[in-house]
């Protein structure tokens, strides 16, 4: 008859074992940063939030389920004019390149070609949504935007870990929720979405704050929330990739700014100044004050269609909880420069703060 101290050996080692080969026990999740592009990017440089799910994939645009083997996740995202929807899910792939396979992936692609791949996808795989979605234009969002991302704009992808219960919780939520659209552009947009989701994942840590911004969510408000949050948290094993543009249909997008960095950057301080020189000095102090983030890297981990799998791999197993808080500061680096050719740089949150975007 075994021991005490054997059947405690015993048992450990085989949770142990069960948690190293359960491919569901750990999963991770990407804040994605997306860069400012064409007129309404010019004029509300704020840029955009989704929400990339690794192990949380699209049953249908609306309808939320775990993945299975070999599929690479799903991207959750809120626009204005998608039927009456408030939020979509769509395949990781799709959402970057228009298209369902990587090798499908053009290395340059023209308007007419990103128009064409949109449009075929479409047609195959959107049609629950109606035939009659407004496609967008140059000051209103549509359901292009949720194709082929990555031709119109450089995207940062903010990585952390989750676990499977996080992923069974907001599959839950967002299946049984209301899925209808009460967009507005300065209290509930994309990065009201993805500040409430993150906040699914870590309770009370993505309200809102009244400086800087106004109160109002941008995009680059909630990135450095989530930098700010993993900085004492370093289980989240937080990295930082950027998702290249793929040349050929746009210029490059532009930096990614929030409304106070907004006025103070560009040309809309002059009528404000004008009109009102004590908002401007309040927008300027605000902005030096607590506007300046630090969150892209120097040199990020650049990702494309052949080495997407930094970012879609399950995670390594987790350390143990006890050793989390003592982890090496270099370690996440270490592990997310494998999949980076040899010519590029770190990407981990000690770098990834330490520089302005």
């Amino acid at each position: 008859m075994l021991s005490a101290r054997k059947v405690r050996i015993t048992a450990f080692a085989l949770v142990a074992l069960a948690a190293f080969f359960c491919p569901r026990c750990h999963a991770q999740a990407a804040l994605l940063l997306e860069q400012p592009y064409g007129f309404f990017g010019l004029v509300n440089p704020t840029g955009h939030n989704a929400i990339y799910l690794q192990n949380v994939c699209a049953e249908t645009p609306v309808k939320l389920r775990h993945c299975r083997p070999g599929e690479l996740g799903s991207v959750i995202s809120r626009y204005p004019g998608i039927d009456t929807y408030d939020w979509i899910a769509i395949p990781l792939v799709p959402y970057l390149y228009a298209v369902e396979n990587l090798d499908e992936v053009p290395a340059r692609a023209d308007r007419k070609t990103v128009i064409r791949m949109r449009e075929s996808y479409r047609e195959a795989h959107l049609q629950l949504l109606g035939e009659k979605l407004h496609s967008g234009n140059m000051l209103h969002a549509g359901w292009t935007n949720l194709l082929g991302m990555a031709y119109d704009r450089r995207i940062y992808a903010f990585r952390f870990q989750t676990t499977a219960a996080q992923d069974d919780a907001l599959i839950a939520k967002m299946n049984a929720g209301p899925n209808h659209s009460h967009f507005d552009l300065l209290f509930n947009n994309c990065a009201d979405f993805a500040r409430v989701v993150l906040d699914s994942y870590f309770p009370r840590n993505f309200q809102r704050s009244i400086f800087p911004d106004a109160a109002i969510a941008t995009p680059k408000q909630v990135t450095h929330k989530l930098v700010r949050y993993a900085r004492t948290h370093p289980q989240l094993d937080l990295a930082v990739y950027q998702i290249a543009q793929i040349p050929g249909s746009r210029r490059n997008s532009g930096a990614t700014k929030g409304i106070d960095e907004s006025f103070v950057t560009t040309p809309y301080a002059i009528p404000v100044i004008i009109i009102n020189p004590y908002l401007a000095g309040g927008l300027a102090v605000d902005y030096l004050v607590r506007g300046r983030y630090r969150l892209i890297p120097r040199h990020p981990v650049v990702l494309g269609p052949q080495n997407l799998q930094a970012l879609t791999a399950p995670p390594e197993p987790r350390q143990n909880p006890l050793s989390a808080g003592v982890q090496a500061p270099g370690a996440a680096m270490s592990r997310s420069a494998e999949a980076r050719p040899a010519a590029q740089g770190d990407s981990g949150l000690i770098e990834s703060v330490g520089a302005h975007e």
